[in-house]
């Protein structure tokens, strides 16, 4: 063999690896999404490109993408999992009956300078008609409580809907974050 042949089928297999490698990460371990919306701000916002884990184990507050049956996939924060109680009175959180601060929130215009409460009352028994966050499932809310579409409208979430958990937002790079409040 030449070695102008040599050369070129040593670049191929080396790009088939690549190509290769590159697939197996994207679908197995992770990978990137465009947030669509402003429901997650002030942690994301509108055409933020995120780097999502395939692979972590969710847990509360963490901030997750997910198919809906819309055929659609959202961004939301995970309230409550499996067996959890939620109620949400005067703007504080309150969950298996312990008041959850939710800092993430506190920077928030919106959440700061309201007449009304940011995130309105309700318990999640009223919501859904269940008492517990059923297993198998995932509470999610938005950031921005005041416009999500989020499961205070289609109640639970199925955790295999689950594409991963945001880990940082890389575009624009003037707002690059890995500083996601978590429990």
């Amino acid at each position: 063999m030449s070695k102008t042949k040599k050369e070129i089928t040593e670049w191929l297999i080396s790009l088939i690896i690549g190509v290769v490698v590159v697939f197996l990460v994207r679908s197995f371990l992770a990978t990137n999404y465009e947030v669509v919306g402003g429901s997650m701000m002030p942690t994301l916002h509108d055409h933020d490109h995120v780097i999502i884990s395939k692979v972590s184990t969710i847990k509360r507050m963490d901030i997750v993408i997910f198919h809906s049956d819309e055929e659609e996939d959202y961004v939301k924060r995970v309230i409550g999992l499996p067996g959890d109680t939620i109620t949400y009175e005067n703007d504080e959180l309150f969950i298996n009956n312990q008041k959850v601060e939710e800092s993430f929130l506190r920077s928030y215009e919106a959440y700061i300078n309201t007449d009304t409460n940011f995130t309105g009352n309700f318990e999640l028994q009223e919501l859904t008609g269940s008492k517990t966050v059923p297993p198998g499932k995932l509470f999610v809310l938005g950031d921005n409580r005041i416009s999500s579409l989020d499961s205070r409208y289609f109640h639970f979430v199925d955790k295999k809907e689950v594409i991963g958990e945001v880990k940082l937002i890389y575009w624009p790079i003037s707002d690059f974050t890995m500083n996601f409040h978590s429990e």
